[in-house]
């Protein structure tokens, strides 16, 4: 999520001009982060989705070797 902020913000504002929008600007960002912060994370959508799949076991086996087989090399 990108965040925007739209400031009309010129040297000619007004301190008053100006906090209103930084006020505006900041409503925008907490709205924007609670929407971000709502969304399912994305390991919480795949967990579970490999679970009893033969070719994933296989996967992880071989990983293993592969890190087991480095740690021996680097002895």
């Amino acid at each position: 999520m990108v965040f925007v902020l739209e400031s009309a913000m010129s040297h000619t504002s007004t301190i008053e001009e100006r906090l209103s929008h930084v006020e505006s600007d900041l409503e925008r960002l907490k709205l924007q982060l609670s929407q971000l912060n709502s969304r399912k994370k994305w390991i919480d959508e795949i967990r579970g989705s490999f679970k009893d799949d033969p070719d994933f076991e296989e996967i992880l086996r071989l990983g293993g070797e592969i890190r087991r087989s480095d740690r021996l090399d680097a002895q």
